[in-house]
């Protein structure tokens, strides 16, 4: 299969088109994800991890810390509805989310920034 050309200069040879991206249309985790914010959630009970993982995505895909967090975002990581709220409220207690709740509506969760050890009060 031929790549298409993208356009140069006159007098210069054509280049070719850069191929595709990595991801080939697939999602992907974007980052930087701070891996001490992922640590402190893996130390937590259940799914805390899981939602924290889909956190991150839905983050990255709408580039927000604050994302509302649905049901169906969470049951491609096998999370019922309860465990999603179980370990939004572990996350929550841990200090790594915000969480506003609204009756009958996705959670809209802030994802928080890990305070560093010398920065946190007694």
């Amino acid at each position: 299969m031929k790549r298409p050309f993208t356009p140069t200069a006159p007098g210069r040879a054509p280049r070719p088109a850069p191929a595709s991206s990595p991801t080939n249309g697939r999602r992907h985790l974007r980052g930087p994800v701070p891996i001490d914010w992922l640590s402190a959630a893996a130390r937590l009970p259940g799914r805390s991890l899981h939602v924290g993982i889909a956190l991150w995505i839905a983050g990255g895909v709408s580039r927000s810390r604050v994302v509302p967090l649905s049901n169906l975002s969470t049951l491609r990581f096998g999370l019922d509805r309860n465990a999603k709220y179980r370990g939004l409220a572990w996350l929550e207690q841990a200090g790594l989310v915000a969480v506003k709740r609204k009756l009958g509506r996705a959670p809209l969760v802030t994802i928080l920034d890990l305070e560093a050890p010398h920065e946190r009060q007694p």
